[in-house]
């Protein structure tokens, strides 16, 4: 199974759920996993640990799903967006990503200058300036204490002060759910961050830090029109 494979079961669920996908990303992705079994049980790892490498393929590939989900939207908008290993892993960038990984750079003193660790970038192609940045997990236990941590590093400098740092997750366990008492990711969601997009179908205790997904792309709206 690869990505292509995984857009297509996207689509078959797009078909079904329409605006209401969000709701069943869970469902798309244990799916996913018996068809990556199957293919994985043709031509196994050499330890013979499918959990493993299933891990490895949900890990990277839900966030190019999160990716392909936004991107027309987020163009619509007059933005782009980009993964953020672009920004790392080539070393002639065109002039354009240039300035944007100028625009989002940490300065570290004497220990240099270094990009944040996010997984996606979105920035206005008119002044490339970056808007905000996207930590996109399957679980908070992952990530989001190093995503507050980027946050506030960010929030030091007086180029990169605006920038928004969002984090999207299905939640799988919950962390989110319930915001009195908070559990520590949520927590940090609400204190730290910009705010957290969830894709499930569970109940969760709305806040203006903590929402369902579909209020992604509104938010974002909103963010650009008041700037």
């Amino acid at each position: 199974m690869n990505f292509e494979d995984l857009i297509e079961l996207y689509k078959q669920y797009k078909n079904t759920y329409g605006q209401n996908i969000y709701k069943h990303i869970s469902a798309l992705l244990n799916e996913a996993k018996e068809i990556h079994k199957q293919h994985w049980l043709q031509n196994p790892t050499p330890k013979g640990d499918h959990e493993q490498s299933w891990r490895s393929f949900k890990g990277k590939n839900f966030e190019k799903l999160i990716h392909y989900m936004i991107k027309d939207e987020v163009e619509d908008l007059g933005l782009k967006i980009i993964e953020g290993n672009k920004l790392e892993n080539l070393s002639n960038l065109p002039e354009e990503l240039s300035i944007v990984k100028r625009n989002l750079v940490v300065n570290f003193g004497e220990f240099g200058m270094h990009l944040p660790d996010v997984d996606l970038i979105i920035y206005n192609p008119a002044n490339l300036k970056v808007i905000a940045v996207l930590s996109v997990k399957i679980t908070l236990r992952e990530r989001i204490a190093q995503t507050g941590y980027w946050k506030i590093k960010l929030s030091q400098d007086v180029v990169t002060k605006d920038i928004k740092v969002y984090f999207i997750t299905p939640d799988e366990d919950g962390t989110l759910t319930l915001k009195y008492p908070a559990k520590k990711g949520r927590a940090i969601v609400e204190v730290e961050l910009d705010g957290s997009y969830v894709l499930n179908d569970q109940a969760l205790e709305e806040s203006d830090k903590v929402k369902f997904f579909h209020h992604f792309i509104e938010d974002l709206k909103a963010l650009i029109n008041n700037e």
